[in-house]
């Protein structure tokens, strides 16, 4: 398991009712105003699918989804890893027009995550997605639509710092962009979290462009499905987190695989046997739109704005008893 330090001087600045209640304020705020800025609708959302529609998330390929029987169906089912693939099918089921899209409180279970102060395995984050054009999907349009999102990120701050005195201001008015490939020539000796760390300390706030395919070693920046974001055309918002001393990721988003990148990037992961399922067969025949979205962490945006060092701060999960001891000695109040 990875560790970060907690200064032992560490004490949270709100205590814990107060931080109940800041925990619905950041996030009541920021869905609304999501929501307005790229004109989207909150709609419910499935907490498990069925395996052989295609619809759950592999995420980096390795991960194993929780699932389990429901007796009166008799059927296997999978807790949902993200919602990437549900959302572009809902957007057709549901009939929304061209740049409008949705929006659902995303919560999952991911038993194979490496705890840590960032990472638990109960997942809570927003989800969303947006139906676009043929002429959106370029480099341009992510970087607008990124624009956007930060915009809304810098407002939660304003209104947070505003409410709650206490808290710093930690964005800078604008966010900066560099692809994998930059990243890796300007950092060539560091491994990817360090590049990431490097790059993110320098900027503050930074949107990493271009995850999934192979940079010159042979690997990916970072893992990436195959078939839901366009590997040229995606990314990540990470913001610097002076507290813990590293790059925070908020945010996994991009524009979404139309029928050619789909198989190309199928065949670069040897998983062309994905084209036969019903979410495949819909990008090919062009039932399903083309779409942009992403996801965007509840438990880590609160962590940041509210300046917490566990993310157990903001959110309840499981913790193993070292982990306990630890959050003890350092003054860490878990939910």
């Amino acid at each position: 398991m990875r560790r970060i330090i907690v200064n032992n001087n560490y004490k949270s600045k709100l205590s814990l009712i107060e931080t109940e209640i800041a925990i619905k304020y950041v996030k009541d705020n920021f869905e609304r105003l999501l929501a307005k800025a790229l004109n989207l609708t909150r709609i419910s959302s499935p907490l498990f699918v069925i395996p052989e529609s295609g619809l759950n998330d592999d995420l980096n390929g390795y991960e194993r989804p929780v699932s389990f029987e429901i007796k009166d169906i008799d059927k296997n089912v999978e807790i949902v890893q993200s919602l990437a693939k549900w959302k572009r099918n809902a957007l057709h089921r549901y009939n929304f027009a061209l740049y409008s899209g949705l929006y659902a409180d995303m919560n999952a279970i991911r038993r194979d995550e490496e705890l840590d102060n960032i990472h638990s395995c109960y997942v809570d984050q927003w989800d969303w997605e947006k139906i676009v054009a043929s002429k959106d999907r370029t480099k341009s349009y992510l970087k607008r639509t990124v624009k956007k999102i930060y915009k809304v990120m810098l407002k939660i701050e304003k209104m947070v710092n505003t409410k709650y005195p206490v808290f710093s201001k930690k964005l800078p008015d604008e966010i900066y962009f560099i692809s994998t490939k930059e990243l890796e020539a300007k950092y060539p000796n560091l491994t990817r979290k360090e590049r990431e760390d490097a790059i993110t300390k320098e900027h503050k706030a930074v949107f990493i462009s271009e995850i999934g395919y192979p940079l010159k070693d042979g690997k990916p920046h970072d893992g990436r499905a195959a078939d839901y974001d366009d590997w040229k055309l995606n990314g990540d918002i990470l913001v610097w987190d002076e507290l813990l001393n590293c790059a925070l990721e908020l945010s996994s988003m991009g524009i979404r695989v139309d029928a050619n990148s789909l198989q190309k990037q199928l065949k670069k992961k040897g998983e062309e046997y994905k084209l036969n399922n019903p979410y495949s067969k819909g990008i090919l025949d062009g039932t399903l739109p083309l779409t942009i979205g992403g996801g965007i962490g509840q438990s880590r945006l609160c962590m940041f704005f509210l300046e917490k060092a566990h993310i157990g701060e903001v959110q309840s999960s499981i913790w193993s008893q070292d982990d306990i001891d630890m959050f003890i000695k350092h003054n860490v109040n878990i939910l």
